[in-house]
């Protein structure tokens, strides 16, 4: 691409924001430099005049470019002065991690690792983290800090010009347009926040220490494989082998304690729900560190295209949707409001049917039980089954398609399924073949890779292999990540039509709405997700359910409603001692 690529646009603007942005709150702007890329103009304004302005000093408009670094937290700042957000948006960020996606950037993802990346100078490492500290500390400042903050945010600035140039080559500049839309999108998604029963959740933090023992007392009582405090996997060992439950171990003869085994595991055998959630809110659950603002909400930064998939990967600790799953029975609408966690049907299964062009899976998709409909095709089952006269065929072939989407393996599905490894590969052979057309698919991408070292979604977001490639990841990459295209196409629509969107999570959005207008909002976000599958998937449709929650009603996930009800039994106990 060539630089005079950017020349439909009358304007480019570079622009940073220095910012204060305290735990679960909004950021609060401090000072601005903006630099007009054609003229020369330089911009460079103070926050007791940022305060006073009702629209941003440069134009919004289809005839400019707002190019930033990490473009969510400027335009997260636009949106805490209640400005209007520019229509373009090029985000350097995005296109540096685009580039890089897959075999990495020696100096990480931040600016200094965009320009050392592009051999160009940059400001000391030990001075940015100076000045991002004396931002973050709030004010009063003295002149000679005020200064040296703008005189920081300048340099910024004055990156980005040299930056420009030499990233504009590499970028699909459409594309790249309709990531910055989605920054966009992000920066509205974590200005609003997710809205938090604050007084159930003051309740947990003052008693959570005390309540640890009484529920181990209480959820152990069945297992008996603590001691104290302790997870003790020689007594785990002794249960499981009681229950008649194998278990997958390491190559050390060890078993598997990591928390993905543990979430397999309590999928293919119930009963261990409560203790797999037991062990995570003992071992990963910090509540203090839940970031809720003095507005109920909490708010964190999404990390948009941190993984390799695009995907976002906000902090566990710090996004309400990524502690235990009981956690989330914290999330309750306010007062006359409803909420809805909308999420695709058999996302990726959808996607593969589509991408693959295979005709018996998309079938098996459009039938509205893809895991019956493969048994079906596969000769399972007969023509006439249905959910409740083969339910246990069901739950294995549904085991399988999960398992061919994860890239596992004949032992780790047979853990699963609860069944002989026999079982598990006669399965994984049905997949094979009922669906060739897929299978033939996935080989080619797979050879792809190999061959071409790189892959990439429908809207360019890449991959480059790095030195050790895996090909069960490379396999899952166009799910994966054109789930995340979807993702993204249907947030920006969705936010652009004033939708209120309070959080991404995987292949689900969770909106908000007045409770005498929430079922037409969900209808409306329905056809907008729908119609963001049909542009990623060339037209295939992919439905989705909505699981809705009206005050005064709370979200409750359905994997942790027993130790939700458990914890509360025990702090209402414990009152009434």
């Amino acid at each position: 691409m060539a630089v005079t690529d950017t020349d439909k646009f009358n304007e480019i603007w570079l622009v940073d924001f220095e910012f204060k942005a305290d735990l679960g709150e909004k950021p609060r702007p401090i000072c601005l430099v903006a630099l007009e890329l054609k003229s020369g103009r330089l911009l460079r304004i103070w926050e007791d005049k940022l305060l006073r302005m009702t629209t941003p000093p440069y134009p919004i408009d289809q005839g400019g470019l707002f190019v930033a670094y990490y473009a969510s937290a400027e335009i997260g700042c636009h949106l805490a002065l209640g400005w209007p957000v520019p229509p373009n948006i090029l985000d350097l960020f995005v296109e540096f991690r685009n580039t890089a996606n897959g075999v990495g950037a020696p100096c990480g993802f931040g600016l200094l690792g965009a320009l050392a990346a592009h051999g160009l100078p940059a400001i000391d490492a030990v001075e940015k983290e100076e000045m991002r500290a004396l931002a973050m500390r709030g004010g009063p400042w003295t002149r000679e800090e005020r200064d040296a903050l703008i005189d920081y945010c300048e340099s910024d600035v004055r990156a980005l010009e040299r930056l420009l140039p030499r990233m504009l080559p590499q970028i699909d500049l459409p594309r790249a347009l309709i990531r910055g839309r989605y920054m966009a999108a992000a920066a509205r998604i974590e200005h609003r926040g997710v809205p938090i029963d604050v007084q159930g959740l003051i309740t947990l933090k003052s008693n959570w220490d005390n309540i640890q023992d009484t529920l181990i007392e209480s959820i152990d009582s069945g297992f008996e494989v603590f001691d104290g405090r302790s997870f003790k996997a020689a007594k785990f060992a002794q249960w499981l082998a009681k229950n008649n439950i194998p278990w997958p171990r390491l190559a050390s003869g060890a078993l598997d304690l990591k928390s993905e085994t543990f979430k397999d595991m309590a999928r293919a055998y119930p009963v261990l729900q409560s203790l797999r959630e037991l062990r995570v809110s003992l071992s990963q659950m910090r509540l203090s560190e839940l970031p809720v603002g003095a507005d109920g909400r909490n708010r964190t930064m999404l990390s948009t295209f941190k993984s390799k998939t695009g995907r976002n990967q906000p902090s566990n600790a710090s996004f309400i949707f990524g502690p235990s799953c009981w956690l989330r029975g914290l999330i309750k609408p306010e007062l006359g409001m409803g909420l809805a966690y909308i999420d695709w049907s058999q996302q990726e299964f959808a996607i593969a049917a589509a991408l693959s062009g295979d005709n018996l899976m998309q079938q098996a998709y459009l039938s509205g039980d893809p895991y019956l409909a493969f048994a079906i095709q596969a000769g399972a089952a007969p023509k006439d089954a249905t959910k409740a006269s083969h339910g246990k065929v069901r739950e294995q072939f549904k085991a399988c398609v999960l398992a061919v989407q994860y890239g596992m393996g004949e032992d780790s599905l047979a853990v699963r399924i609860g069944q002989p490894t026999i079982r598990a590969k006669e399965l994984l052979a049905l997949h094979r073949q009922t669906y060739k057309a897929y299978w033939a698919w996935s080989d080619a991408v797979l050879d792809h890779a190999m061959l071409h070292g790189k892959l990439w979604t429908t809207f360019g977001w890449n991959l480059r292999m790095g030195n050790e490639p895996n090909p069960r990841s490379l396999r899952n990459f166009p799910m994966q990540a054109n789930g995340a295209e979807m993702l993204r196409l249907a947030c920006i629509m969705a936010t652009e039509a004033d939708i209120g969107v309070c959080a991404p999570v995987h292949d689900a959005i969770l909106i908000e709405a007045p409770l005498e207008s929430l079922d037409e909002v969900i209808a409306t976000t329905q056809k907008l997700m729908q119609r963001a599958g049909e542009i990623v998937l060339d037209g295939f449709p992919v439905g989705s359910d909505a699981k809705i929650v009206r005050f005064p009603e709370r979200y409750m996930d359905g994997r942790g409603k027993q130790m939700w009800n458990t914890v509360w039994s025990t702090i209402n106990a414990k009152k009434h001692n």
